[in-house]
């Protein structure tokens, strides 16, 4: 855990607006939540719904399934952790949530309406 170390009260005012901001994600990590976000093991909230000048989101990111985390193989830092996201990355990561869960609806339809036996006995 970090530890904010309280000497001033401008110290503590910048760390808050540090916290306000979020972090950014580099282009690798960046990368690897948005394919978790994209199978739908991510969660998110605003930091602080009520302050509207924070866009900063609060990020859980679950841990994949064992088949996804070989294939993907996620850095363990990123996974079964909270992260404080800059507001422009979570948005885009809620737009890739989005773009996941339309596209996996689609799959599962398709599926549901597959007809195997005729393609494979015909």
């Amino acid at each position: 855990m970090k530890e904010v170390r309280i000497g001033r009260v401008s110290d503590i005012r910048n760390e808050l607006n540090r916290y306000r901001k979020g972090r950014k994600f580099d282009i690798r990590q960046f990368n690897q939540v948005a394919r978790l976000a994209w199978l739908g093991r991510v969660v998110m909230q605003p930091l602080d719904p009520d302050d509207k000048d924070c866009e900063a989101f609060l990020l859980y990111v679950e841990d994949p399934d064992p088949l996804a985390a070989h294939c993907l193989a996620p850095d363990e830092d990123l996974v079964g952790r909270m992260h404080i996201v800059d507001g422009q990355q979570a948005l885009a990561l809620i737009r890739i949530l989005k773009l996941g869960m339309e596209e996996r609806v689609r799959l599962y339809e398709e599926l549901a309406h597959s007809d195997f036996y005729f393609r494979h006995f015909s």
